[in-house]
């Protein structure tokens, strides 16, 4: 009897929780990464309104969140993006940095710049999570508030979300959980993280609880410097706790969309 490699043992472990096996999409650059991306955003978008009228997304920041927005605001103007009616977008993050609302570390600053003032998403329709200077005295206060908002827009839990995207760090962070950290562990759907290992050290954060209630969650990851990290997550049976990105997933698909540098150390 032939014996199951990590990988297959992490698809039986999935299968018999229920949850679907990730796919792997890999582009040969991070541009054609963004580019492929977005397409499929738009696309998944678009469906989304078509069931249920409306659409939500939870944006990322990073370097390849933020290509992948400005490569939807350059599909805006094509025929295959005018399928999405931005005014019926709600929009999400998974996390952001506990700083002033001004302030260029903001991942909302970013998205606005790239997409969301581009495309005209109503205001009431961008959720982002509480800037250090928007009057609350912590962000444990902030993280409540988010949690809260989240909660009105769900019927008393996480909205329906179509599509959760998330990057990962080189040790495999998501959002800003990171591993062995307090918020791996954390069972609320919104938490403050202090102390983070890269700065900003103060953050708020999605949890495990919001972001594996999502329809579908995408993981975007580019760069050389993340493959080791990726060759664990999808092939190495961890938990959240020791590498986060093993621990999330989509109720209906789980996505890593990789650009070929990052898929470098997955087995052929």
């Amino acid at each position: 009897m032939s014996q199951e490699s990590p990988g297959e043992q992490v698809d039986d472990a999935l299968e018999a929780a229920g949850l679907p096996t990730p796919d792997v999409v890999v582009e040969p650059d991070a541009d054609r990464l963004a580019r492929a991306v977005a397409s499929a955003l738009v696309a998944r978008l678009a469906a989304a309104q078509a069931v249920h009228g409306s659409a939500s997304v939870v944006l990322t920041g990073g370097g390849i969140g933020t290509a992948v927005l400005r490569e939807v605001a350059a599909l805006a103007v094509e025929p295959e993006a005018s399928v999405v009616d931005w005014t019926a977008v709600d929009v999400w993050w998974g996390d952001e940095r506990w700083v002033p609302a001004d302030d260029d570390e903001r991942n909302e600053k970013g998205a606005r710049a790239a997409l969301l003032d581009v495309v005209g998403v109503p205001a009431g329709r961008v959720h982002a999570i509480p800037a250090s200077d928007a009057g609350f005295a912590e962000p444990e206060e902030a993280a409540a508030a988010y949690a809260d908002e989240l909660a009105a827009s769900g019927d008393g839990g996480p909205p329906r979300i179509d599509v959760l995207m998330l990057g990962m760090g080189p040790e495999g962070h998501v959002a800003s959980i990171f591993p062995d950290s307090p918020a791996a562990t954390d069972s609320r759907t919104v938490v403050a993280v202090r102390d983070c290992p890269k700065p900003p050290p103060t953050r708020v954060s999605l949890g495990f609880a919001a972001i594996n209630a999502a329809e579908e969650v995408w993981l975007l990851v580019s760069g050389e410097g993340k493959a080791e990290a990726v060759g664990r997550a999808l092939t190495g049976g961890l938990s959240g706790v020791e590498l986060p990105a093993a621990g999330v997933h989509g109720t209906r698909a789980t996505r890593w969309l990789l650009d070929a540098d990052a898929a470098s150390q997955l087995p052929r």
